[in-house]
């Protein structure tokens, strides 16, 4: 392949019809494609050593089906890299490679204290469950504590790793009776738990009521299971949902009181106030450089954006809410890399066609279709609605004045959360600061995920068409449903996208070996 990004007409062709691998890696020029394949050899370094070489883990992979999925990690990194040269090659592996790592720990982690694998009676004590949607900013003033998701090691990253891995769960849960026109995700995650295909383990569990009514089934379903059979007990943390209202701050700060206490009980662990404004300076960097990415990405040379952008702040934000030390030094390096290309006025792909605000519940089995925005059609997605989150400064001072502010800090945080922030808190959050971002990036068109069964989108959809006509934005609708290819495929997705671009922009694709691609099969 050319060392070029796009405008080759060739990125398309390494895909390998009914396969579910490529034909070729992509050539990068000398320096970028050793680089590219050190990272490769790194990741796969990083799940051997982490997850495979210890028996527990191997055994794991054996008794849980979605394990199987992760092997697909260098090929999920792959999609996300393509195009990518110097800076902005070294920024996405930055953040990919990261996440990799800590979701390794994750695994690990799980089937250390897991009473089938491990068995580690004491540090199962010390664990404390938290779901997929749940603020982690809640254990940060607990060191010696271990939050571990099971939802998110099961479901939320195999569907990134396989479009297909949450199929088996959801059909378990429909099944077992849930209802079949909910989210996918909390019921895949449910039937995670239905299956028994979860690792159990930990003292006790936090839930929180995010982010739909269809993630309260689903945690309804977890909880019955953890309480009933396994002995876990469950806190439920019931955040505000009107969250940008002054007289809601006193019960959610209450709740958040509330929840410590809980994890103080079953733990045995008390709140540490120096350990948690450590933390909470780390929280106050990372969105500083948020903010700084953000800013760059209103003017013409975005650097930080698209999927990469996504996926690191849903990390980053939520589920290390500051605890790890290394993702600051992640900030770090990847704000300097950011600034150099800035400097130099660098680009991700050889042609900027139309600035966009990807706004909406995105499809993840198909995470990297922001990815072929760019390189099929020139669309650069400036920021996407799960980015566009917390932008305060919390307390980081230890004073008394600033324990008191810190609960209210984390209450803040947690409404907060991604998603939840824009789905709750009135038609303004969803609404009308879409149309304020429009303004700020200096946006020419949105592309608004319809996610099937998302009821608090899907019920706005005229209010969304109204504006877009009264600002002349151009307005791309794009259905999907979530975790399930077999309701729209990615094919259908892309064709959504070509069609508007044909048909009402009078187009041509930038690569048209993208137009149409045969990946129906792959990872």
């Amino acid at each position: 392949m050319s060392s070029k990004r796009i405008g080759t007409e060739n990125f398309g062709k390494v895909y390998k019809e009914g396969s579910r691998v490529r034909t070729m890696r992509e050539w990068r020029g000398f320096a970028d494609t050793v680089y590219d394949y050190s990272r490769w050899l790194h990741n796969w370094v990083t799940m051997f050593t982490v997850v495979l070489s210890k028996p527990r883990n191997v055994k794991a992979m054996f008794r849980y089906r979605w394990m199987a999925n992760y092997l697909a990690v260098p090929m999920m990194v792959d999609r996300h890299t393509q195009g990518l040269r110097g800076e902005h090659l070294r920024i996405c592996h930055t953040e990919q490679d990261l996440i990799i790592e800590d979701v390794a720990k994750l695994l690990d982690k799980l089937f250390r204290g897991d009473r089938r694998i491990g068995n580690d009676t004491e540090f199962s004590k010390k664990v404390v469950l938290v779901d997929e949607n749940e603020m982690q900013s809640i254990m940060m003033g607990f060191p010696t504590v271990v939050p571990l998701s099971r939802e998110i090691a099961s479901t939320y990253i195999p569907v990134l790793l396989n479009q297909r891995a949450a199929q088996h769960y959801i059909d378990v849960a429909q099944e077992y009776g849930l209802a079949g026109d909910v989210c996918p995700m909390p019921e895949a995650e449910a039937g995670v738990s239905i299956d028994d295909d979860a690792p159990v383990l930990g003292c006790c569990a936090i839930q929180c009521n995010t982010t739909c009514d269809g993630s309260l089934l689903g945690n309804g379903v977890i909880s019955r299971r953890l309480e009933g059979e396994d002995g876990i007990p469950v806190f439920q943390l019931a955040t505000p949902l009107r969250h940008r209202e002054d007289d809601v701050q006193d019960y959610a700060a209450q709740e958040i009181r509330n929840a410590i206490a809980f994890i103080e009980e079953h733990t045995g662990e008390k709140w540490d106030w120096a350990h948690y404004f450590e933390c909470a300076k780390r929280v106050n960097y990372a969105t500083k450089c948020r903010v700084e990415w953000l800013e760059m990405n209103k003017t013409p040379y975005p650097q930080v954006f698209g999927s990469n952008l996504a996926l690191y702040t849903e990390t980053n934000y939520m589920a290390i809410s500051g605890r790890l030390a290394v993702f600051e030094k992640a900030d770090r390096k990847i704000t300097r890399l950011a600034e150099k290309a800035y400097k130099k006025k660098a680009v991700a792909a050889n042609a900027y066609r139309h600035r966009a605000i990807v706004w909406g519940v995105q499809s993840h089995f198909y995470m990297d279709f922001l990815v072929w925005l760019l390189n099929c059609w020139g669309i650069v997605p400036l920021t996407d609605m799960l980015s566009m989150v917390n932008t305060r400064m919390i307390a980081e001072t230890d004073t008394p004045e600033n324990r008191e502010q810190a609960i209210y800090d984390i209450a803040w945080l947690t409404e907060n959360m991604i998603m939840r922030n824009r789905t709750h808190g009135g038609y303004r959050v969803l609404l009308d600061e879409l149309w304020e971002f429009v303004d700020q990036f200096n946006a020419d068109m949105v592309i608004l995920w319809e996610h099937m069964s998302c009821k608090a989108l899907d019920g706005m959809h005229g209010l969304f068409e109204e504006r877009a006509r009264e600002k002349g934005v151009h307005l791309v609708w794009v259905q999907h449903d979530l975790f399930d290819p077999r309701i729209i495929n990615r094919q259908g997705v892309r064709d959504q996208v070509n069609n508007y671009m044909r048909t009402v922009m009078q187009e041509e694709p930038v690569d048209p070996s993208l137009e149409i691609l045969p990946d129906g099969e792959s990872w």
